[in-house]
């Protein structure tokens, strides 16, 4: 079996990323279980994170898969409107904390957009997902000062 090559950029060495999907939702009763459940029978896809943002009219569902395409094909088969980007998932280690890790972003001049909690039994170690402006840079940033970033291979 043959490894891929390392990718690159026009940075050097690109950090794992996670794909998010932003889910939209009507603000109704009910509209969040129905989409969970849609998720539930697919053997080998996983929900590894999601956070609600809410409005008066309709909420935005953020939600990160062991499986992108998998969880793309389902979105798109029962009609969802949805928008994808790439995210950071940052595993904090024993001496490790989110005040480290804003601290080094904004050395950088790097804005956390927003950021959640991610649900992985991995080791007790807490982990993060993380919207930035530059995913690119702030992984590099964050592997030098020795954080463990995670792939979609990882989430399992």
């Amino acid at each position: 079996m043959t490894m891929a090559p390392t990718p690159l950029t026009e940075q050097g060495y690109s950090p794992p990323s996670v794909r998010q999907f932003g889910v939209f939702l009507d603000n109704k009763v009910g509209k969040l279980l129905e989409l969970l459940q849609l998720f539930d029978e697919i053997p080998n896809l996983t929900i590894a994170a999601f956070s609600v943002v809410d409005s008066s009219d309709h909420a935005v569902v953020r939600i990160i898969f062991n499986n992108a395409d998998a969880a793309r094909h389902v979105l798109r088969k029962n009609g969802y409107t949805f928008s994808e980007i790439d995210l950071l998932v940052v595993e904090l280690g024993p001496s490790q904390s989110l005040t480290a890790v804003c601290l080094y972003l904004l050395g950088a001049e790097l804005n956390i957009r927003f950021a959640y909690p991610v649900m992985l039994a991995r080791e007790g170690s807490p982990t993060v997902a993380l919207a930035v402006d530059d995913h690119h840079l702030a992984g590099q940033i964050l592997m030098r000062k020795r954080f463990k970033l995670l792939g979609e291979e990882d989430l399992g």
